[in-house]
């Protein structure tokens, strides 16, 4: 997502991060256990095309029999290895490693791609159940003395190896898995390691579920219509539909979204309820049984643990040592070097609300649930801009073969076709078979954009098969959103942001799709958090190509292309309230690294207070502006996925950002450009180092003009 986390699968082979949803009901009997086992399609590779998992088969009871016997195949696998007679060779250890498991990887993609798109009691009660499992699977298996010893026997020979780049790639990223696991720890710290990381799961799991419980609880219920003075007729027919759902016939519901900013309270005229639908937001997880302040606390500190027992001064240190930032201090030195201009561009924005505010005889400060408010009737003003307008160009179905494949075809030359054939997890899942140019068959794509209950918020990518030359996979690859969905019988009208997100989302698939690499453990977005973030983003910008808008932004009634006049007016208010944008996203970031910097010694932390701290030390402490996410919903961080790497989408940028400006310099979306940069960055995966990648692509390392210019924060120079 942008701005959010990107959901990778479990990591193919044997470095499995669990944290996941369970089955309904775990008593299953013997019996019905060996019913299911003889009948469970999970237990081998799918028959339908590139193994796309057969949805109309796989049964929840399925689940726990396949993990539980893919844990025993792999473990197999591992000592089978160990037991190898011969001396330890890259083939017979790395290579080796590379192909155990295949029955645990495979149940693994399918499983937590379900939790987090459609999950039910069932799955959340396996995942809770296999948390703690798959955590201690893991640890047996990078915590093995007698496996490392064949690992590092390898590595210690790999001058004399001769290996190609990218087997010598791979050796180098097993070796360091093993040590950050903690291979070479005393057996008293290895058992100190496998407490935590067993803690760890089972707390992670529990944030989560309780996160996706938060966001039905949270949900605020209107009774009078005239309440929601300011919403479009489609948006009160949303809600009234979700009322009905959710057992409040008759009523309203506004749902929560997952950053403490709300999209409905631009258009709210009743401050009271503003106010309301925005404290569910940002006090979310702070009391009753769903309280996660004490989870956030205790995570924070067994990173800062674990990082401490592995020979590190903290979590931040010990996650970016294999990234392109390096250090924490690379990363606070990049975000605080921002700081001054988006503060004092923020304060200038503010300070146009507040006149606002006072022009129309408001006698109070702005306050968070004033922002966008006021800022829409700013923009508005300034540009002559009405968003429900803007909305009526942006059909989405237009928007997703006339805009977006539209490009992907322009620039790469691949199209995607329907496959209704192909089995889908939920009806509002769409399939497709993506075609390279020449007619071959490159990928399937799971396009899943509409929000439901059950799925967790934000937007990702995720594979549920991975591409890789050695066990001759390719890419089956999902794309997932929360888009409201048109009422009954009417088309879904999204926002611009969603559309930029939509082309976000497909960068990330396209960089699954296009992978071109041997071995699975470097293939596609398994690349550093600071770099997955580049393609995705990169994508964003071609939404706002004229030519590109040209094709897909007409009026969903009359077909008539977006007016010229209406079109500057979104090309100009683009960067409009970026010093917020700008800020919500960095304080969020800083937050992050400041949890991540503590100290193992550091006490449990007032979650409330230390926030407080963590923002007034880096200036970022606007109480008009909170963070994107606070603690207690910060999945981002708090949930795992990216701690000590929210910063990534700003590092990300700064390549995306240099990166699209030297293409419009060669001339935007062409063939041509479009090759140069799937040879040299989409292609490769994490086969070489990201940066070297980036200069084989660009000529030279990125620079920030680019980045300033796109945020509109520097002024253009032609």
């Amino acid at each position: 997502m942008r701005y959010s986390m990107l959901a990778v699968a479990i990591s193919t082979s044997l470095f499995l991060t669990a944290c996941s949803e369970p089955s309904t009901n775990l008593t299953q009997s013997t019996s019905q256990t060996a019913a299911a086992q003889q009948i469970n399609p999970l237990l081998s590779a799918s028959p339908l095309q590139y193994q796309a998992p057969d949805f109309s088969q796989i049964k929840d009871a399925h689940f726990l029999p396949a993990f539980e016997q893919g844990m025993a195949e792999h473990l197999q696998d591992i000592q089978a290895i160990i037991d190898n007679p011969q001396p330890a060779s890259f083939d017979n250890t790395i290579v080796a490693m590379e192909k155990a498991g295949p029955l645990l990887t495979r149940v693994s993609r399918i499983f937590f791609n379900l939790v987090g798109t459609d999950s039910n009691e069932a799955r959340r009660a396996l995942q809770s159940e296999l948390a703690p499992r798959l955590a201690a699977h893991s640890d047996n298996i990078n915590l093995n003395a007698a496996l490392f010893a064949r690992v590092e026997s390898v590595y210690q020979q790999r001058d004399a190896l001769k290996l190609d780049a990218e087997s010598a790639r791979l050796l180098e990223v097993y070796y360091q898995r093993f040590i950050k696991a903690g291979a070479k720890l005393t057996e008293q710290q290895k058992l100190a390691i496998r407490a935590l990381n067993e803690e760890h799961s089972k707390l992670t799991t529990q944030f989560s579920q309780n996160l996706l419980k938060l966001s039905k609880a949270i949900a605020v219920v209107v009774e009078d219509k005239q309440d929601l003075d300011g919403l479009s007729d489609s948006q009160l027919k949303a809600a009234a539909t979700a009322a009905e759902a959710a057992g409040h016939s008759g009523k309203y519901l506004l749902s929560i979204t997952n950053t403490t900013r709300q999209p409905i309270l631009a258009s709210l005229n009743n401050r009271a309820l503003r106010q309301q639908v925005w404290e569910a937001s940002a006090y979310r997880g702070t009391d009753g049984e769903l309280d996660n302040r004490p989870l956030v606390a205790r995570l924070t500190q067994i990173r800062a643990q674990k990082a401490a027992l592995l020979g590190y001064n903290n979590w931040a240190e010990y996650q970016l040592e294999n990234t392109m930032a390096e250090t924490p201090a690379n990363v606070f030195n990049m975000l605080n070097s921002m700081v001054p201009a988006v503060v004092a561009n923020t304060q200038a924005e503010q300070a146009d609300i507040q006149a606002m505010i006072q022009r129309e005889g408001g006698n109070f400060e702005v306050q968070p649930w004033d922002w966008a408010y006021y800022a829409e009737k700013v923009r508005q003003e300034k540009y002559d801009l009405d968003e429900n307008e803007v909305r009526q160009y942006f059909e989405f179905n237009r928007v997703l073969h006339d805009g977006l494949f539209y490009t992907m075809n322009r620039l790469y030359g691949i199209r995607f076709e329907p496959r209704p054939d192909l089995p889908v997890y939920h009806p509002d899942v769409q399939a497709f078979e993506v075609f390279d140019h020449g007619g071959k068959s490159l990928a399937i794509f799971y396009a899943d954009y509409f929000a439901r209950e059950g799925k967790r918020g934000g937007a990702w990518m995720s594979s549920f098969v991975g591409q890789s030359n050695l066990l001759g996979q390719t890419p089956v690859v999902v794309n997932v959103m929360n888009i409201p969905k048109g009422p009954e019988g009417e088309p879904t009208l999204v926002s611009f942001d969603h559309v930029t997100t939509m082309f976000h989302e497909l960068g990330h698939g396209i960089h699954g799709m296009f992978s071109k690499v041997k071995y699975p453990s470097l293939a596609g977005t398994a690349v550093s958090r600071d770099f997955v973030e580049f393609p995705s983003t990169f994508e964003e910008d071609w939404a706002a190509l004229p030519e590109v808008l040209a094709n897909y932004a007409r009026h969903y009634q009359t077909d008539q292309p977006i007016p010229a006049e209406l079109l500057e007016k979104v090309m100009k208010a683009k960067n409009f309230n970026m010093g917020f944008d700008t800020l919500e996203y960095m304080a969020s970031a800083l937050l992050d690294m400041e949890w991540h910097s503590l100290a193992a010694d550091a006490p449990l932390q007032d979650v409330q207070a230390f926030e407080a701290k963590a923002l007034a030390k880096h200036g970022v402490n606007l109480p008009a502006v909170p963070p994107r996410y606070k603690s207690t919903y910060f999945s981002h961080s708090i949930g795992g996925g990216y701690s000590a790497g929210y910063y990534a989408y700003m590092w990300s940028e700064i390549l995306a950002a240099d990166a699209f400006a030297y293409l419009r310099e060669r001339g935007g979306l062409t063939r041509e450009n479009g090759e140069l940069y799937r040879k040299h960055i989409l292609k490769v995966g994490n086969s070489r180092p990201p940066m070297e990648s980036y200069i084989q692509f660009r000529g030279q390392e990125p620079t920030t003009d680019a980045l300033l210019i796109r945020r509109g924060l520097k002024a253009q120079i032609d």
